[in-house]
């Protein structure tokens, strides 16, 4: 028989008075409330799955480096885009695509007056070296090296605006009218700078256009239109006025220079115009490859490249454009089914094997939160070139498997594995390398002792995805002697291994986020919390000295004890050493605390009040852990390791002054003398439970001989099996067999018997 099957678990009511229908109508509500809120959580996991997977459409199956066996065939006619055809002749096009420029002529409305300044500069001093340095600079004139020396460019200059007709005023005067006549056309055609074309890396011979400042285009040019170099030579249009304006062509080879250094550039660069026209253009160039339908898009045996993969990316699109919506909810339909199913069989095994997984709402909107989030990124890992859908994967089973069990990590990982195949590759292959290394990283999972177990699972997962992928990859070639040469699926192999070895680093370097998030407590941190240095401990060495020395007796007993039927001794151990940290706050009433020839307290209380007090050492150690932040786990233990047990000294009390006053037979009710649980919900509260309990009872043994402790385990074991403490704790009767030999082992090894010295015998 085994005390393990699921059955429901009962508690003990007290009889109820008035009250007891509204009690019963609040608890059948919160109860609604609870399915209704799992129904939600389930609910909501199924739509968000069917958008992880984009559950209206089916999957791209193909992957740079496949190598279709019987080749691909076009289904429907497509066109596709070339890129390089496009790129080549977009950067054709670009040479002739124009640069825009804005045409400001109100830079030049200085320039006349700026010239005349400078004339009547000259015309007011007798040499070079009298002149301004601006002067001197507008014009390149230079100083003569002989102090009297002449310049014969000063001199023309001078001449100029001095000799002739009429004033001096007046000659400047027509210079500048014919000057502003002479640069009219600059006006009109604009000016560029020479600094602007450097900056923006404009070419010599670009295309411009000319904007106004409204926006209006003026004209189309090139650049050596528009250079103040190039227009002032004859062919230029400044050089062709030269001719019709004596008085400038008196001087042109100085008023040159000057127009070159004074005339300020009218043309700016309008960059974000030019960019909006070259994408204008740009967009208006797509050259098209077209294939018919039935066309041979990849050989047989033909590797899949990046140019490949972009031609059956065309196709996928053009085929999905053709489907209707009847049809995409239809298939939205069929994969909410397929989830549905799935869903159904995930959550009867954990109805019925996980009973704590099974009662917290918590746990499962962390377990469906999990699986949404695994799916969603494996689908979005899976294309290239990151083809690393198994970190996702490997990383949850493993959590999965270190925070629950293997059993419920190696199906979640079936689960898993086959979602994330149909909706990435879908090809039985990745299923096969997928779900092969999440079970071979599940195995060595059922203990973690430390970090570097989680790492050495991942080098295991990553030599299991090499091994597999190559084999299944010379499975699936029609000739096995090419994947010796296939340098792709090597890649791929070294890829997806590198990619475990990824997970296994990940999922050790979060172990304490994922116990916090899990509620779930890794060897790691039971080795940590088995320090006596820990402030609870200490505490109840100081208070409870007794209790203490009891909390180590049961963890040294309970832990060989767990260890011989294969449960977490170290866990049994730790949880030993804090399940009766709430009798610190009362030590007293507890008689391992009571020094000898003490009377005890409860000689002066009734017996349903030391009850209380007796019962009450487990709420105040639930408490005691709760503040000092310990595990849930090791909550439970506290909670359960006295289960619904009689605390039989007092009842028996009770029930002995219930005798002698009939009248106070109420008081002697077997439910206010029993602990208030749960039973052992697991092997290990189990494993505790009799080892708490036998070491208590040890200790009233006056001579232990080997024969007595056996009488008393036994007595002891069978009392709690009768009274049904180990039905919800999956504990067998063989291994209930061997725990009650472990520990009368254990005792005996405690209490044997030595050969007294000679002077112990004397005495």
């Amino acid at each position: 028989m085994v005390f393990g099957s699921k059955k429901k678990r009962t508690t003990r009511v007290a009889p109820v008075r008035g009250h007891s229908v509204v009690a019963i109508w609040f608890a059948q509500r919160l109860h609604d409330q609870v399915v209704l809120l799992r129904l939600s959580l389930c609910v909501l996991a199924l739509i968000a799955m069917l958008f992880a997977v984009e559950g209206w459409r089916p999957s791209f199956p193909y992957r740079m480096g496949d190598r279709p066996a019987r080749g691909l065939v076009a289904q429907v006619a497509f066109e596709r885009v070339d890129d390089a055809d496009t790129t080549r002749a977009r950067s054709k096009s670009s040479e002739l695509i124009p640069y825009v420029f804005r045409h400001d002529p109100s830079q030049l409305d200085n320039l006349p007056a700026k010239l005349r300044s400078h004339l009547s500069d000259i015309a007011e001093k007798s040499t070079a070296a009298e002149l301004d340095s601006d002067t001197r600079d507008a014009f390149g004139l230079k100083i003569p090296d002989e102090p009297q020396g002449k310049s014969s460019e000063f001199d023309t200059l001078k001449s100029a605006v001095s000799t002739g007709g009429g004033s001096v005023g007046n000659r400047i005067d027509e210079i500048e009218d014919d000057f502003q006549l002479f640069m009219s056309v600059i006006h009109e055609f604009g000016i560029i700078d020479e600094d602007e074309l450097v900056n923006n890396g404009i070419p010599a011979d670009a295309n411009l256009t000319v904007l106004d400042s409204e926006g209006r285009e003026l004209r189309k040019t090139v650049v050596s239109e528009v250079r103040p170099s190039e227009l002032i030579k004859d062919p230029g249009q400044l050089g062709k006025s030269w001719a019709l304006y004596p008085k400038l062509a008196q001087i042109r080879p100085m008023l040159e220079k000057w127009i070159l250094s004074q005339t300020p550039g009218t043309l700016r660069y309008d960059a974000a115009e030019t960019s909006r026209v070259r994408e204008a253009v740009f967009e208006s160039i797509v050259e098209y490859d077209y294939y018919a339908s039935g066309d041979v898009l990849v050989e047989p045996g033909q590797v899949i490249d990046e140019p490949t993969l972009a031609v059956l990316q065309a196709e996928y699109a053009k085929v999905q454009r053709s489907v209707s919506l009847q049809q995409r909810l239809l298939r939205v339909l069929t994969v909410a089914v397929m989830f549905i199913v799935l869903g159904v069989l995930f959550a009867h095994y954990v109805y019925k094997n996980e009973p704590v997984l099974a009662r917290s709402v918590w746990r499962q909107g962390i377990l469906l939160t999990a699986f949404v989030v695994t799916i969603a990124l494996a689908r979005w890992l899976s294309f290239d070139p990151w083809r690393a859908e198994i970190v996702p994967l490997l990383a949850t089973v493993m959590v999965i498997a270190i925070a629950y069990n293997q059993v419920l990590a190696t199906i979640a990982a079936f689960a898993l594995t086959l979602i994330i195949s149909l909706s990435t590759v879908n090809n039985l292959e990745q299923f096969v390398v997928l779900m092969s290394v999440s079970t071979s990283c599940v195995i060595p999972l059922a203990r973690v002792p430390s970090r570097s177990t989680v790492i050495k699972v991942g080098f295991l997962g990553a030599v299991a995805y090499f091994i597999v992928s190559w084999g299944t990859g010379i499975i699936h070639s029609s000739s096995p002697s090419l994947v010796w040469t296939d340098s792709a699926l090597m890649l791929n192999s070294l890829k997806g291994a590198g990619w475990c070895l990824v997970a296994g680093y990940l999922v050790a370097g979060s172990l304490p986020f994922v116990e916090a998030v899990f509620g779930m407590v890794t060897d790691i941190s039971l080795l940590e919390m088995s320090d006596i240095s820990h402030p609870l401990l200490q505490e109840l060495v100081r208070s409870a000295p007794g209790t203490y020395n009891h909390s180590i007796a049961v963890a040294t007993i309970g832990e060989a004890a767990a260890d011989c039927i294969g449960a977490n001794g170290l866990l049994v151990r730790v949880a030993a050493y804090f399940h009766d940290i709430g009798k610190m706050l009362k030590p007293d009433y507890f008689i391992e605390n009571v020094a000898e020839g003490v009377d005890s307290r409860h000689e002066h209380l009734a017996p349903a009040m030391s009850t209380l007090i007796i019962i009450g050492h487990v709420k105040d150690g639930v408490d005691l852990a709760r503040q000092h932040n310990l595990p849930p786990l090791m909550v439970d233990f506290i909670e359960q390791h006295h289960g619904t047990t009689l605390v039989e000294y007092f009842y028996h009390e009770a029930t002995r002054q219930a005798d002698q006053q009939p009248d106070h037979k109420t008081d002697a009710e077997e439910s206010l003398f029993r602990y208030p649980g749960p039973k052992p919900q697991s092997r290990e509260a189990g494993v505790m439970m009799l080892a708490d309990a036998v070491e208590s009872a040890s200790r009233t043994l006056s001579e232990p001989t080997p024969k007595r402790i056996e009488t008393l385990v036994h007595n002891v074991t069978l009392k709690r099996l009768l009274d049904g403490q180990f039905d919800e704790s999956s504990l067998t009767l063989n291994e209930i067999r061997l725990i009650e030999g472990s520990l009368i082992k254990s005792l005996n090894g405690i209490y044997h018997g030595r050969v007294k010295y000679p002077e112990q015998r004397s005495a």
